[in-house]
């Protein structure tokens, strides 16, 4: 535990990519299979549900301090985050510090805690913090209360392991997709240098595009590029090898289950092949908004009702595999041609291949791209037609390989009414901000967002929210209406859940509109106007 806590210091306290796969590699190149496994899993966004209730912890922290409740609140108020928190307000520890190693703590310890008895629990706790320094304990913390995160990628965990082993970063990345058991077996297949087995169900690492900023003519001639609509559903892989089907999203969660339509239909792909491409709502022979397969995400379980009401298809965008090789490194163009004659063969209304728009000339392409929200989809994807598939967010060349360019968000002026402290370097800052818009004379709250505005617009909102603070809800301030913001997001749909009947999709901050008063801030008629005209 004690390796694993100076790892976390060494990744939170920089923003040097370097400098973490640097302290990524050295973790991985001295600690014990069995944690790094376990470091894998969690930094790689692995989280065992909490263990612990937070009410249980904060009264417990606060007994252990000698403080009163409300003196540990308001700690936590200044603080921002729990685990810290706890970590500053304990006392020094008595006991010997631990030379336990993380898997213990985590195989005997954190899975170990539901199980023990109800007047056990404290003492145990009470134990184990004592064992540790306040690094140890803030890290400790975090696994117990299910909020463990730190500032690296996935990709950048793959560069730690491939230095520290010497194997490729490829090679690595394609070990890790799927599901990953941090047990010291799984580690050693990992880093085996002779290892060519495939698990049947394993899928591969999903190439990513980069937004396109500069003007699109920069890519060069139009003919060397395809063209796709990107489409506004869960990019997926489906993988049929060995008899077996499995669907992967992009998260890298198996949701064969949560698709049988889709599973039923793929299972006529040909053995040896894995397809990329896009699950999304499917009506009419056509592809339904995205609100429709809202309705199925999250869902392990379907219903027949469900699967009435919110039908899913699938559509192909490449071929990974085919009868049983490895294609990726083959062009764009090549893979395209083998996956229609792949795809052809399913024959299915609701499973086909993603079409290609065919224009002579980028300001063409342009124009199309302007009708996209009409079509009910995100904007254009470019894939230069002699690409190979690789692996992440890379770019191999000085052009690129695959672009996304997306359309502009649609946005509204609305006024922030609450705001509550972030997180990790943020907690002590107002980072998490709640807008209203207006209806018949009042201002009525309709999302939420936390991103968009630099470092120095966050503090300059903060000293904002700090003196026109009205009261106080735990965590949250309520603030004087007087700061107008403009507001961005990708979709919009009507929604009983939400109190001004509204839902908006990835809401963040494009600017301070300091320049517009409250009274000029939009309705939340216009936004439902602007919600049936987009269907």
């Amino acid at each position: 535990m004690r390796e694993f806590a100076a790892l976390y210091r060494a990744l939170d306290s920089t923003t040097s990519i370097r400098a973490k796969r640097s302290a990524l590699a050295a973790y991985f190149a001295d600690t014990e299979p069995a944690d790094a496994a376990w470091a894998v899993y969690f930094l790689c966004g692995g989280k065992p549900r909490q263990a612990v209730p937070s009410k249980t912890l904060r009264a417990l922290a606060a007994q252990s301090a000698g403080i009163p409740d409300w003196l540990f609140e308001e700690s936590y108020q200044a603080v921002g985050d729990l685990a810290e928190t706890i970590a500053h307000l304990l006392p020094p520890a008595t006991g010997s510090a631990s030379d336990l190693p993380l898997h213990v703590w985590v195989e005997q310890r954190l899975l170990g805690i539901r199980a023990l008895a109800p007047d056990a629990l404290a003492p145990t706790l009470l134990a184990w913090w004592d064992e540790l320094d306040a690094s140890g304990r803030f890290v400790w913390n975090k696994l117990i209360t299910g909020s463990f995160r730190v500032g690296v990628s996935r990709q950048l965990v793959v560069q730690g392991v491939a230095e520290s082993t010497g194997l490729s970063a490829q090679t690595i990345a394609e070990r890790l997709t799927g599901e990953w058991q941090p047990n010291v077996e799984s580690w050693h297949r990992l880093i085996d240098r002779n290892d060519q087995d495939v698990p049947p169900g394993r899928p591969y690492p999903f190439f990513l595009a980069h937004p396109i900023a500069a003007p699109v003519e920069a890519l060069g001639a139009r003919s060397h590029w395809a063209a796709e609509w990107k489409w506004d559903g869960i990019r997926a892989q489906i993988v049929r090898r060995a008899g077996a089907l499995f669907i992967w999203s992009r998260g890298e969660e198996l949701v064969t289950e949560r698709f049988p339509e889709v599973a039923l239909i793929a299972g006529r792909l040909p053995d040896g092949c894995v397809v990329d491409g896009e699950l999304v709502a499917w009506r009419e022979g056509r592809v339904a908004p995205f609100a429709v397969l809202q309705q199925r995400i999250g869902r392990k379980t379907v219903s027949a009702a469900m699967l009435a009401k919110a039908p899913v298809g699938f559509l192909a965008y490449d071929l990974l595999e085919h009868q049983g090789l490895d294609v990726r490194a083959r062009p764009f163009a090549a893979r395209r041609a083998a996956l229609e004659t792949v795809v052809a063969a399913v024959a299915c209304d609701a499973f086909g291949v993603s079409p290609l728009i065919e224009t002579e000339s980028w300001s063409e392409l342009a124009r199309l791209r302007l009708d996209s929200r009409a079509r009910g989809v995100e904007g254009v994807m470019l894939k230069r037609l002699d690409s190979a598939y690789g692996i992440g967010r890379t770019r191999s060349s000085p052009i690129g390989e695959w672009w996304k360019w997306k359309i502009d968000p649609l946005s509204i002026d609305a006024v922030l009414i609450y705001a509550q402290r972030g997180h990790g370097r943020r907690a002590s800052l107002y980072t998490d901000y709640t807008f209203a818009l207006w209806q018949a004379g009042a201002l009525v709250p309709f999302a939420k967002a936390y991103s968009g505005l630099t470092d120095a617009e966050i503090a300059e909102v903060d000293g904002f929210i700090r003196h026109n603070t009205v009261e106080k809800f735990g965590p949250v301030r309520s603030v004087t209406p007087k700061l107008v913001c403009e507001i961005g997001f990708e979709g919009i749909a009507i929604s009983a859940r939400h109190k001004s009947g509204i839902a908006v999709r990835f809401p963040r901050i494009l600017r301070l509109r300091t320049d517009k008063r409250i009274e000029d801030a939009d309705s939340l008629k216009r936004l439902r106007e602007l919600a049936r005209s987009l269907g």
